[in-house]
């Protein structure tokens, strides 16, 4: 499943972060780079324990997890502490797949990367470049989106992000490891779970529609690993 989530930033809180990032203290982007991926990283990211990389990647949790899409489409169990990074002119991050365990650095506990997140931190008209291309088994997906609004896709997918020709790109990433493992049968709820909603809007609970969400709810307690 490839899902754009509109406006999970709000105005304030994009203004706000764009305030941090103006003085934030860049580092080399390979510090969490794994054995593959650092050899085709090149672009500029946030110290996690550093002061503007905590609060960001707070408020980024936060803003993710209070909204209901989010959490439809990916069933979060954990959340590895959002990371924040920059690609300047020239910078890029060729083809890789994330890594499948991560360590909380924070917690110190294992984190299975089921979903990854791009959350877009400034508009598109501030540089060129920049796509994040994602492919899967229909061809390949270039995603440049709004500030504020975030793309997500399976971690098992092979992406990359394009050089950047002008100006910056700012944006946080992250994983999430599902309740539900399997991408198929999250985009199953995800689709039912939509379904049921719209359904509801339409007509009210009516007794197909409780029994429809009796059934999603029952597929999802036999699946879930909690």
């Amino acid at each position: 499943m490839l899902l754009h989530i509109e406006n999970v930033f709000s105005a304030e809180e994009l203004a706000q972060a764009q305030t941090i990032l103006a003085e934030a203290p860049w580092a080399d982007g390979k510090i969490t780079a794994g054995s593959q991926s650092g050899q085709v990283k090149n672009n500029l990211q946030l110290p996690q324990h550093s002061e503007a990389a905590q609060t960001l990647s707070q408020m980024v949790k936060n803003a993710v997890l209070r909204n209901s899409e989010f959490f439809s489409a990916v069933l979060p169990k954990n959340v590895f502490p959002p990371l924040i990074n920059c690609y300047r002119e020239g910078q890029n991050f060729g083809n890789h797949i994330d890594n499948a365990v991560r360590m909380d650095p924070f917690t110190q506990q294992w984190v299975r990367t089921d979903v990854s997140s791009t959350l877009f931190l400034n508009a598109p008209e501030e540089y060129d470049g920049g796509e994040l291309v994602i492919e899967d088994n229909y061809g390949s997906h270039s995603v440049k989106l709004a500030a504020g609004d975030m793309v997500v896709y399976p971690a098992t997918s092979l992406h990359r992000v394009m050089p950047v020709t002008r100006g910056q790109r700012l944006a946080s990433f992250f994983w999430t490891q599902s309740m539900i493992p399997s991408d198929e049968k999250r985009t199953l709820l995800f689709d039912m779970d939509r379904a049921i909603s719209t359904l509801r809007a339409e007509h009210g609970d009516t007794e197909a529609l409780v029994v429809l969400t009796g059934t999603y709810h029952n597929l999802l307690r036999q699946w879930a690993e909690v």
